[in-house]
């Protein structure tokens, strides 16, 4: 059977989209993130920045929805024992709140606690695959892999959180595994402007060296024809 292609508006140049490859990743939209009292307000940083693109992520996701295609959610979080957790990672830098201490919307990044959950605006719905991830990439010691191998997944739309840290590393892993990324620009964030602007710019320089971006209402456009 022919494979129709549908293109995307993007840069470096148009992203060519198959139906039936293609999967939206939503990066570790969680309220340890994007609300006041959680991990990324105990680094000192403006989580307001976080929260404004909810709305867009939404849209996204329900544009992936409405076209039957899989939404696939992360979340960053460690076992309660912290057998996870290297030393490295939770000893790094001088937040008030570390990794596993307590906070006000329970145990920082912990898995099942109220803090690490996904924001209810973009909760998963039944059936969709949401990946606990112990590190910044989503590929690193989870089954992403296998999962979308196992479903012909080889496109990925990718949003969340934050644009230079955990989606770009999630970019890259996807990159070296053969997936082709598309990153919607603004349903991605940080909460330093000049960092998402430098990742974008690092993605598609080179001729799309890691992969592509896309406005949203590009993404949308193109997915709404698939």
């Amino acid at each position: 059977m022919e494979t129709s292609v549908i293109n995307i508006n993007a840069a470096p140049f148009p992203f060519a989209a198959k139906a039936e490859a293609l999967a939206l990743i939503v990066i570790d939209m969680q309220r340890d993130f994007a609300e006041p009292g959680g991990f990324g307000a105990s680094l000192g940083n403006d989580v307001s920045r976080i929260g404004r693109i909810v709305p867009d992520v939404k849209r996204l996701i329900e544009g992936f929805r409405a076209a039957g295609l899989p939404v696939i959610h992360t979340m960053e979080c460690h076992r309660p024992d912290l057998s996870d957790l290297p030393l490295a990672k939770r000893d790094r830098g001088n937040p008030r709140l570390r990794i596993g201490d307590e906070g006000p919307m329970g145990r920082i990044l912990i898995a099942g606690e109220p803090g690490t959950a996904i924001l209810p605006e973009l909760s998963p719905t039944p059936g969709e695959v949401v990946i606990e991830k112990p590190g910044k990439g989503a590929f690193y010691a989870t089954e992403l892999d296998r999962i979308l191998q196992a479903r012909g997944i080889r496109q990925l739309v990718f949003a969340g959180v934050t644009t230079e840290v955990c989606v770009q590393t999630t970019m890259r892993e996807a990159n070296d595994r053969g997936y082709e990324c598309l990153l919607a620009e603004e349903a991605t964030e940080s909460y330093f402007p000049e960092f998402k602007a430098a990742t974008i710019a690092m993605i598609r320089a080179q001729g799309g060296i890691v992969g592509w971006t896309a406005r949203l209402d590009d993404i949308l456009k193109g997915i709404s024809l698939a």
